[in-house]
């Protein structure tokens, strides 16, 4: 007996793979922390532009009027009970979400709704559109040096070059997204996570450059405060996805260090071989089999979601 395959694509033809539809649903989540000064403008001017979208803003327990002026401006509102944090409050609006596509901005006027579009144009054809903030954006240094870090750490992991890890501007199919909201943290982190969480799966991703505007309020982050969570950060989203990225340079650097003491001592101390040197050899082969161990680990936890 023959068996049937479907009958494959005419020579010739150009195949997009799971290409959205034109009239796909629009849903934007705007997570708000005492944002009342300016999320009422944010809301309004979305409705002026995207009248047919389902606008949610997330109230992270504010102590203003946030909620109040959202819900004034036309917005749907939820209201968390208690700060979670910015990651909790974008996994409410996610899950609470019906379209197709979600929007993701801040609530403090930094992203202009009229870039709302650049990222748009592109999601038909990817799964995650990132904004990317360019150099003549109204952003703090420390803020650039943080975000530089973040950047140059997160390519080395994924081997592609991200020009912004952390901008919360972004657009994503929320099919796409749900099979990772679990591994999402509640802090602000969440952006980190789900870029390098989509391109370790395969997805398709890109970035698109945007002039960020200077927020009104104050900063909800504290980058001398949260400097070593972010360290933290980094290290538990290798340990996720790649961590022999990890891994591999400790083994390395234990390799290295304990041949070279081991070679200076056969050539100056009478082919003697030092406790040391063998301990540090050691070291690096249990380091490199832990990672090993946990590359697997990592591979079958991100295949598990998929």
């Amino acid at each position: 007996m023959t068996e049937a395959f479907p009958p494959s694509s005419p020579a010739g033809e150009e195949v997009l793979l799971d290409q959205l539809p034109a009239d796909y649903s629009l849903s934007v989540v705007i997570p708000a922390y005492n944002e009342a000064e300016s999320v009422g403008e944010v809301v309004s001017r979305l409705r002026q532009l995207k009248p047919a979208a389902e606008i949610i803003v997330v109230d992270d327990g504010s102590s203003d009027d946030t909620a109040k002026v959202a819900l004034a401006a036309g917005a749907k509102v939820l209201r968390q009970p208690y700060n979670k944090g910015n990651g909790a409050a974008v996994k409410a609006g996610v899950r609470a979400a019906h379209g197709d596509v979600i929007l993701m901005l801040d609530a403090d006027g930094q992203h202009s709704a009229d870039d709302i579009d650049s990222l748009l144009d592109q999601i038909p054809q990817y799964d995650l559109v990132v904004g990317a903030r360019t150099k003549g954006s109204d952003t703090r240094l420390i803020r650039d040096i943080g975000n530089g870090i973040f950047n140059a750490f997160s390519s080395y992991m994924v081997d592609r070059r991200i020009p912004d890890l952390t901008s919360g501007f972004r657009a994503v199919r929320r099919a796409r997204l749900m099979e990772f909201i679990g591994l999402l943290p509640n802090g602000y982190s969440h952006t980190s996570t789900a870029t390098v969480a989509f391109i370790k799966a395969g997805y398709s991703v890109t970035f698109v450059p945007f002039r960020s505007r200077k927020q009104r309020g104050k900063s909800q982050v504290r980058w001398f405060r949260d400097g070593w969570r972010f360290l933290l950060i980094i290290t538990r989203i290798s340990m996720l996805f790649t961590p022999m990225k990890v891994f591999g340079p400790v083994s390395l650097f234990f390799f290295i260090v304990g041949a070279l003491y081991a070679i200076f001592n056969i050539i100056f101390d009478r082919l003697r071989i030092p406790n040391g040197a063998v301990l540090m050899i050691s070291v690096a082969v249990i380091v490199f089999l832990i990672g090993l161990v946990s590359e697997q680990i990592a591979t079958l936890r991100l295949e598990r979601r998929l």
